[in-house]
């Protein structure tokens, strides 16, 4: 983290430099060429490159030393102006234009970031999506395999979801929703990822999690989710496969597949069930660990 920390800030200062030398460049120019040529355009492409890419207040530095250069270029020419005045008129616009465009540009950044974000959030309950549960499971399997770390993977499904949107509104089913994913998150370590399927289908990522951790751990989470509902007299259980693979899985879609055939085969045997079983061997085979 302290790593990445310092190459961020190293990348912000390179930007911050090259713009000021790109700034220099070009008010060099311009005082060759004299104030009769226009070079506004020419400021703007160090300003919005700075803003972008090292944020608002490097954007305004940049924006104060492009007006400032520009102002002693036109100074060093001050016989061509009619009063000295009027370079620092002009500067005092062109400043107030390059902050403007440097909060434009770096509001658009944010909104674009915002759109990406929220198409990897699951609107209701604000955790990773489908599509942003790939994204991190797909990096998180490729280190298991670099280190040889064992995965386990959580699927979990809602019993009777469906009674508590036709008694109680979908407005309480939204609140029971919002209310499993905050406690999942609240429950589980830095590292593991918790994603919604959609409905009310959960699924957990536990990194470089073995059988017993993965045991230990789900059966903790089970007790926090069923003091949850108690607690909020909503009357549900939660069906849930486990699998831990010590031989890893080929994809993504196989780990997930798996869970869920174990979600399943809970569910159909009474619900309010865990079902835990482990990958190991060159043959796959899996073995359950807990039926109960």
């Amino acid at each position: 983290m302290r790593e990445n920390n310092l190459f961020r800030r190293n990348t912000k200062f390179a930007f911050i430099a090259g713009g000021f030398f790109f700034t220099l460049i070009i008010s060099f120019i311009k005082y060759l060429t004299g104030p009769e040529w226009a070079f506004s355009a020419f400021y703007l492409f160090p300003i919005i490159i700075v803003t972008w890419n090292a944020g608002i207040g490097a954007g305004i530095l940049m924006s104060f030393a492009s007006a400032l250069l520009w102002l002693s270029a036109d100074l060093m020419v001050s016989s061509f102006f009619s009063s000295v005045i009027i370079p620092c008129l002009n500067e005092t616009f062109r400043l107030i234009v390059f902050v403007i465009i440097t909060v434009i540009v770096f509001k658009l950044k944010k909104a674009l970031e915002n759109q990406k974000e929220l198409a990897r959030t699951d609107p209701l309950t604000a955790v990773p999506n489908r599509r942003a549960f790939y994204d991190i499971a797909n990096r998180e399997l490729a280190k298991a395999r670099r280190y040889q770390t064992p995965i386990s993977f959580l699927y979990m499904d809602i019993d009777n979801f469906k009674h508590i949107n036709d008694n109680f509104g979908h407005h309480t089913g939204d609140q029971l929703l919002r209310s499993v994913a905050e406690t999942i998150e609240n429950h589980i370590r830095a590292i593991d990822v918790i994603v919604r399927f959609g409905g009310d289908e959960f699924g957990i990522l536990f990194a470089e999690t073995g059988a017993e951790s993965a045991f230990r751990i789900v059966g903790k989470l089970k007790k926090k989710l069923h003091t949850l509902v108690r607690d909020n007299g909503w009357p549900v259980t939660f069906s849930v496969g486990v699998v831990t693979f010590e031989n890893l899985p080929a994809s993504i879609e196989e780990m997930i597949n798996a869970a869920d055939a174990q979600m399943y085969f809970a569910k159909q045997n009474g619900k309010n069930q865990t079902r835990h079983s482990v990958v190991a061997g060159q043959d796959k085979i899996i073995s359950p660990l807990e039926a109960a």
